[in-house]
């Protein structure tokens, strides 16, 4: 093979390995590992079917009414919110492999409690530390498929936790119809144990292993996860020489809010996760079943509850493909605009048959609203301010403070959607589905607009030129002084 050859396809190197690892073993941990975000998905999901039998008191004989259904929904998201902090120091003292594995301790805690609960404050406790569980995947499982996957596909397999999260709502969407409340519940609780019986046999990442100064521990990582042929010396040399540099360039905390780039990603990233989950999100996860039973559409709520689990699935699995070609900035505009349509169209909806403004044929008739405007909202949620908040919070924030800087965007968002999960219903039962997903709609609108004016582009940017674009330092390549701020 000439010179020429060997440098245009890149693929191997003096010594004859290859300079690219097979992808199979990539894609297998990844998966494995999003196996969590199954079990956090059916954590998030497990009310939306069920609702209304346990405020029949189906569910081992308990009183439940629409407010402790707000409480059982929300303390979920509350245990998330206290557990992104934590896991990065687990993640960091115990390995990513070990500290996920261990989560699977409280996932079954909080299930054994809510399958033996005979009583809400049972319930309460165990959503809770299923919550705390699932939270702390939200951050560990993204951190571990970023740091085995080669370059070239790290975004694929960084999108699989937000795909595999929907997968996780769908499935329990789909047993809560077919197997009664009980039996539903213990099929969710077995998910963390296939999880764990999974994810045993997958490796350690090679770059925490380089970080504990184990470099033969990291090189056998590799060699799992590329193959045996794989030049390994080389990534580890990248690896090191990383890690050198991060260190080299360690700055305190307050030093970096001194610069105009944390400042402005600060901004940016935490204004996103409020837009997310004050977009109402979540209240459509917890209560879609609820939803279409009060809209009083003639299909099946829990048929219609499953339809738009789909959609949401799909629609995640062509975010993926398509957000590195189109950007982050057009996704997020067209997201936020239609969301705010479709919670007017749902609003619109609301008040004609909670007003009697017309007659009970005629509401009839546009039964299908509510299946289409959710379906819409889920649609360009999943494609837009589903995963990219997440997304442009790592690229955005400067690496000194990454790490905390996304736990504490993390702690913000979980508590904004308790807010929205535990609120919503009385918010519902106080002014009105209508003028409830009115407001939702008026956020989406605010939401628009400071997209429009404040959130800049990253596609096919370095992290260092975001960095210098943000303080506003002039790019040298392309001449502009900012990120496309309009």
């Amino acid at each position: 093979m000439s010179k020429n050859n060997t440098s245009s396809t890149n693929t191997l190197v003096s010594n004859g390995k290859s300079r690219e690892g097979k992808k199979f073993p990539q894609y297998k941990a990844a998966l494995t590992v999003c196996l969590g975000s199954v079990a956090t998905g059916s954590v998030l999901g497990w009310t939306s079917n069920i609702s209304v039998e346990m405020k029949r008191g189906d569910y081992n004989e308990i009183s439940i009414d629409d407010d402790s259904l707000g409480w059982i929904g929300s303390f979920a998201t509350l245990g998330a919110m206290v557990m992104c902090f934590p896991i990065g120091f687990m993640c960091e003292k115990l390995g990513r492999k070990a500290a996920m594995l261990l989560l699977t301790i409280p996932f079954i805690i909080g299930w054994l409690l809510i399958i033996f609960a005979n009583s809400l404050i049972m319930i309460y406790i165990g959503r809770f530390i299923c919550g705390m569980a699932g939270g702390a995947f939200c951050v560990s499982a993204p951190m571990y498929t970023s740091e085995i996957a080669e370059k070239e596909i790290r975004g694929a397999l960084g999108s699989y936790f937000q795909l595999l999260l929907t997968v996780g709502i769908l499935f329990s969407y789909i047993m809560g119809l077919a197997v009664d409340p009980k039996t539903y519940t213990i099929v969710l609780a077995v998910i963390p144990l296939v999880f764990a019986a999974a994810f045993f046999f997958e490796p350690e990442t090679p770059v925490y292993r380089m970080k504990q100064k184990r470099e033969a521990e990291a090189r056998e990582s590799l060699l799992r996860l590329r193959g045996s042929a794989y030049d390994v010396d080389a990534e580890l040399k990248e690896i090191k020489t990383t890690l050198e540099e991060e260190e080299n360039n360690h700055i305190s905390f307050s030093e970096s809010f001194k610069k105009r780039s944390t400042k402005l990603a600060t901004l940016i990233c935490f204004s996103l996760m409020f837009f997310q989950q004050a977009s109402g999100v979540n209240a459509v996860i917890f209560y879609t079943s609820s939803i279409f039973e009060s809209a009083g559409s003639k299909l099946d709520p829990k048929i219609a509850t499953i339809i738009v689990g789909v959609i949401q699935c799909v629609s995640t699995f062509i975010a993926s493909l398509i957000v590195d070609r189109l950007g982050r900035r057009i996704l997020l505009l067209g997201s936020a605009l239609c969301m705010a349509i479709a919670g007017t169209l749902l609003g619109i909806f609301f008040t004609l048959k909670e007003r009697e403004i017309v007659d009970a044929d005629t509401i009839t008739t546009l039964g299908f609203l509510p299946i289409l405007a959710l379906s819409i909202f889920m649609v360009v949620f999943s494609l837009g301010f589903g995963p990219i908040p997440w997304m442009i919070s790592s690229e955005l924030f400067p690496s000194e403070i990454k790490s905390v800087a996304i736990s504490a965007a993390g702690t913000f968002n979980w508590f904004i959607a308790f807010l929205i999960t535990k609120f919503y219903l009385n918010l519902k039962n106080a002014v009105g589905g209508d003028v409830t997903f009115y407001i939702f709609s008026v956020v989406s609108v605010v939401g628009t607009i400071f997209v429009f004016f404040v959130v800049p582009e990253t596609k096919g940017k370095s992290l260092d030129q975001i960095q210098r674009e943000l303080n506003g330092e002039k790019n040298s390549s392309d001449g502009n002084d900012n990120l496309g701020f309009s």
